[in-house]
Order: C-alpha cells, then structure tokens, then sequence
C-alpha cells in the first residue's frame, strides 16, 4: 500500500489494541494520521489470558479496519490467531504474528507462502535466535517480507508489565537484514513510560514504533491502561521525529547494512545468496 519500512525508513505504526466500534477507529485512525503515523493497526482477534475478557470483534473488525484504510489511506496491521482464518485477511495490508503464536511453525509455514509483510512479534520468553528462526520458518517457505518487532520479555520486574529489550534492536540489526520495530505499549503496560521508551528505541535505530491509542483509553475494552491518547500520540511522534532527527544529525545510525552484518549461519536465506 505504497508504506516502506527499513533502509531508513521509519515506520510509525498506531492505534487501538482492539477495534472496538465503528466510530472509535475511524476517530483513531484520523487522530494517528494528522500526528504523522503511516499505518493503521488495530485487533480484530484478540489473543486474551481470560477466555471471559473481550475477544474482539473478529470478521466484523477486520471490515471496520478496512472501513478506516478507505478514509485515511492507511495501511492496516492486525493480528492472525488461526490459520483458516486467513480468507479475511485478504485486503490486510500486514498481517501480525502475536507473540503468542511466535512458534506456531505450520501457520508460519503457510504466511511463508503469501506475498505480503508479515510482523512476527517476539515471544515473551524467547531468546532472539528464536526470533529469527521464526523469521526463517517464514523465509523458507518464499515470503521474504518479514519484519521483526521487540514487545518486552517477561522477567522478575513487575514494576513494568514486561521489560523492554532495547539490546535486541542492536543484536538483530547485527544479525539480519530484517527490519526491527518496537512496541513499547505491550513493553511497558504502563501509558507515561511510552514515550520514554519510544524516543529510547528511536535513539538506538529501531526501523519503527507499534504504539496504541485510544479515543478514551479510561473505557477501553483492551489494554486502556498502556494505550496513549490522540494527543499524546502526537507528543510522542513529534518527539521521537525530534530525536531521530538528532541522532542523524551526529551518524549514529548511518553505517549501510551490509551481507556482513547478517548472522549467515542462522539466516538459510542470506547463506544460500
């Protein structure tokens, strides 16, 4: 949908953690737009540790997500749970591997024989060799659009729903050519360390932020308390604009990624090249 990510550039990716009606993604969406976002994502299925916690509004969601790209031009990104699922996902611009479903290798396999982005999300207690063998699984089958997205791992901290690798950005750029985005949202759990945390992976060369925000994160079905509002949103775009721009300005991040810089020996993709 004409979106690029990596090779310098920048993917601002943003919205609700589940689309919930019909006018809060529309609101959303405009909101994430006029702030400088280029994607749209929002939850359709929602992967829930409570089987009685909303799970989403399924097929209905989708419809209303491509409801949103029509108006705004955005691309969408939403998650897949179950591979025969997959019929919906036609018009999904990227389709999402939660980090729950990082090692489902056969729905891997099968997202490996579609020619669309696939983001994989890394599993709450995965290492990233995993990570990218996930990537592989993936590769291997012939889609080669795949990107990578840091969404913390689970530790002994509990002042923060997970802890945030911001490591894993520099290892990953070290031992692929895939890019790297970073969801300090599901990281943090917590709205106020977003942005802290978004300008931190800006800083460090992440290709990208997964943000949410809400309409009003107080009555949100989903997440409210890590979700960001419009306004918010737009603060915290202009900053990380503001701190990439800074880290430019020095070439902190200007070395081109080269065959060198990929792990050759757990990427069957770059060792066959």
């Amino acid at each position: 949908a004409g979106a690029k990510v990596g090779g310098g550039h920048f993917a601002m990716i943003a919205g609700p953690c589940s689309v919930e009606s019909r006018d809060q993604i529309l609101e959303v969406a405009r909101a994430v737009k006029a702030a400088g976002a280029g994607m749209l994502r929002g939850g359709a299925f929602k992967p829930r540790t409570s089987p009685y916690d909303f799970q989403g509004l399924r097929a209905d969601g989708i419809e209303l997500l491509l409801e949103a790209k029509r108006e705004t031009g955005l691309p969408i990104v939403t998650e897949i749970m179950n591979i025969n699922h997959l019929p919906l996902f036609e018009e999904v611009d990227v389709i999402q591997v939660g980090a729950r479903s990082m090692q489902n290798f056969e729905m891997l396999r099968e997202l490996g024989k579609l020619e669309k982005p696939i983001l994989i999300k890394r599993g709450l207690a995965n290492t990233i060799k995993e990570l990218l063998m996930a990537a592989e699984y993936v590769m291997s089958s012939g889609n080669t659009q795949v990107m990578l997205c840091e969404r913390g791992i689970r530790t002994f901290e509990t002042a923060t729903r997970n802890t945030l690798d911001l490591s894993a950005v520099s290892v990953l750029h070290e031992k692929t050519h895939l890019p790297v985005i970073v969801d300090p949202s599901h990281a943090t759990g917590v709205a106020r360390y977003v942005k802290p945390m978004a300008a931190a992976a800006a800083a460090c060369g992440a290709d990208g932020l997964l943000i949410e925000v809400h309409n009003n994160p107080a009555a949100a079905l989903c997440d409210g308390a890590q979700s960001l509002t419009p306004e918010e949103f737009a603060e915290t775009a202009a900053l990380v604009r503001a701190v990439r721009g800074a880290v430019s300005s020095v070439g902190a991040h200007d070395a081109p990624l080269t065959e060198a810089a990929c792990d050759r020996s757990a990427c069957r993709t770059c060792a066959a090249s």
